[in-house]
Parts: C-alpha cells; sequence; structure tokens
C-alpha cells in the first residue's frame, strides 16, 4: 500500500482510459500488432527535444492514430489530446537521464518522461502490452476484465477492513461516553482508518484506468467509504496538540504519509498527534475535546460546535454542562441547548446499551 499513484500519473490514466478516444486509438494500434510511442504535450519543452518528422495539426480520431502509428517515429498529441501535433518525430531526450528499461522505445519513453514531465505512452507490438510513464512512474495498462476482478478483490478487502473499522469507532465512543479513553485507543482507530483510506485510494486508481467500465465500482466505493474521510479529521481534532508550527492540516498530511512499515507502529502513529512531553504511554488516558460526538447531534453547524469546544475544552464537561450552560455559549440558544443536551443523553444511553447487549 505504499505504492500510490500521483495526481499526474492518475490525470494521464484517465486520459488513456476505456471510453476515451486516445484509448480507442491505442487499441486499434494493438490489434493491428503495431508499436508506437506517444506524447501527450506538444509544449516548447516537448519541441526541443523533436527532430525530423512533419507538422500534422490535425484533429485526433483513432483511426488517424493508428495509420500515423505505421511510420517509425514518434507521435506528438495536444495536451489535451484533442489535435495530433506532429507524427514521424526522431525524439531526443537527455543521454544522462537514467532508465531501467531495455528496448530502444521504452528507454525514448521512460527517459523523456522524467527530463520533460509529460506522459509518454510506449505501446509494445512484440509484448502487446500499453504502457504510460509518468515523471518516474510508469504504469502498464491491464485487460479490462482482469482489472474488474482486482477491483472486486479489493472491495472485499475494503469492506472487511470497513466492518472492523465500524466496530473499533464504536468502542471508541463507548469509552469517550465513559471518560475511559486511552492513547492507543485513538491511535488504532486512527490506524484502521489510514488502512482503509489506502485500500479505497488503490480502487480509486483502478476505476480512473477502468475509465467508464469503472461505474458500478465507483458507487460501491462511495457507499463503503461514506463518511470516513470526515470522521478521520473530527477523530484528529478531538486529540491533537496543536502549536504554531503543527496544525491540523499538517497532522492529516503527516498521517497520510506514513510508510505502511510506520503505521504498524502504533507509538509512530501517535506522535502525529503531538501529544504533549511524558505521553509516550500508550496506556496513558487521553480526553476528547468533543467534536466527534458533537457532530453526531443533527443540524448542529460547525461554528457552534468549536464555540461549545472552545467554551468547555473537552467531552466530558460538555456532557456536564446543563442547559443554561450551553444557553451562554454564542450561536447556541435555548432550543439548541436542548436538542445538544438530548442528544448527549441518547448517545449515552446508547452506549450503555452497547455495551452490555
Amino acid at each position: 500500500m505504499d505504492r500510490r499513484h500521483s495526481d499526474t500519473m492518475l490525470h494521464a490514466l484517465a486520459a488513456v482510459a476505456p471510453g476515451k478516444p486516445l484509448r480507442e486509438g491505442l487499441d486499434r494500434i494493438l490489434q493491428a500488432n503495431m508499436g508506437a510511442l506517444i506524447v501527450v504535450g506538444d509544449g516548447p519543452e516537448v519541441l526541443n527535444i523533436c527532430s525530423g518528422g512533419f507538422l500534422l495539426d490535425a484533429a485526433f480520431s483513432p483511426q488517424r492514430l493508428s495509420e500515423l502509428a505505421k511510420m517509425d517515429g514518434a507521435i506528438i498529441l495536444a495536451p489535451d489530446a484533442s489535435r495530433i501535433a506532429r507524427a514521424n518525430v526522431h525524439l531526443v531526450p537527455n543521454p544522462n537521464t537514467p532508465t531501467s528499461e531495455t528496448g530502444t522505445r521504452h528507454r525514448t519513453a521512460e527517459r523523456v518522461a522524467r527530463s520533460i514531465h509529460v506522459p509518454v505512452i510506449s505501446v509494445s507490438e512484440d509484448m502487446g502490452i500499453i504502457a504510460v510513464y509518468m515523471n518516474d512512474e510508469k504504469h502498464p495498462l491491464a485487460a479490462i476484465p482482469r482489472l474488474l476482478d482486482r477491483a472486486n478483490q479489493a472491495l472485499q478487502t475494503l469492506e472487511r477492513y470497513k466492518s472492523g473499522l465500524d466496530e473499533v469507532a464504536g468502542q471508541l465512543a463507548r469509552l469517550e461516553i465513559e471518560d475511559a479513553v486511552t492513547i492507543r485507543d485513538v491511535v488504532i482507530l486512527l490506524q484502521r482508518m489510514e488502512m482503509v483510506l489506502r485500500i479505497s485510494d488503490e480502487i480509486e486508481a483502478t476505476i480512473v484506468e477502468l475509465g467508464t467500465d469503472g461505474r458500478l465500482i465507483r458507487l460501491q466505493l462511495d457507499e463503503i467509504m461514506a463518511g470516513v474521510q470526515d470522521e478521520r479529521r473530527l477523530v484528529v481534532l478531538d486529540y491533537f496538540h496543536e502549536d504554531a508550527a503543527w496544525h491540523l492540516e499538517e497532522a492529516m498530511t503527516a498521517l497520510d504519509q506514513l510508510a505502511t512499515s510506520d503505521l504498524l507502529d502504533l507509538k509512530q502513529v501517535a506522535s502525529m498527534l503531538h501529544l504533549p512531553e511524558g505521553a509516550g504511554d500508550l496506556d496513558g488516558s487521553l480526553q476528547p475535546k468533543g467534536y466527534r460526538m458533537l457532530a453526531r447531534i443533527p443540524r448542529l453547524p460547525d461554528g457552534v460546535v468549536d464555540h461549545i469546544v472552545e467554551r468547555f475544552g473537552t467531552l466530558s464537561k460538555i456532557m456536564r454542562a446543563t442547559i443554561d450552560d450551553l444557553d451562554d455559549v454564542d450561536g447556541v440558544g435555548e432550543t439548541r441547548a436542548r436538542a445538544i443536551k438530548e442528544g448527549l443523553s441518547r448517545l449515552a444511553e446508547a452506549s450503555i446499551l452497547g455495551r452490555y447487549s
């Protein structure tokens, strides 16, 4: 799960997904047992490494692409692949650019992608493979049936992880109500959330590659992942310690960038919360600020939640607050104060019933 595609690679894969004219042209090249080298971009940086060939500047069509592939040179497309700029071009990238490829076409494709940072597509006539290069990344396109099998297997894995995540989230909610949370409880939930999000990212990349054939997978993924990102943000908000150099976005980004090996280390995950000195014991107690629990109360604006947390500081104090105490908070009012009090009471009752059922 460490290997996640960059946004630029995902954008490149979207351009060659099934249903797109460029993919149809690539498939026609493969079906004709031909090879091709295609650069998606015709800016000055591309033209600087072009030699020979001829200017075309014609509207793109799959048929034209496959016909032009009969020539040996590279084909240069506009950045949105709407036009064919040049054909039969000899590409001369920096020969000192490192490459792991062996074939002439693939070596050129990798060097061009690494040196001028544009998508380059290589079609291998011998192996029948389409490969997309972007910066230092390479992605061979898989057959649609294989992609669908991969996506369905990943969805099954995601459902199992999500079920475990829901169980851990429910357990933390009960501990929050009872004011018995430890660092370990919070870190385990964050760890599970990150695992679920990383599996989701892998499926997301497959959906991009599937194009129009990935619509049903998209619906299933959206249903499974509904609310996970928001819940993750609320958990971090509840427990991380902010300072001048460490805000919510820094904590979220640090979690997202953790290597898988570090994600399995609970202390590494705990370090993302920037807890005070002496809080290194995973069994040490923590108190939530109350963001996650207040978010479960219907029609409670984020601004009002911020005011409540700022006024009381911890969930336990919010739970003990009277209606009059809540009414004193800016933006609450008597009606909303009563709804908050009743909502928290229902959550506490549900927690007790859940613990002993």
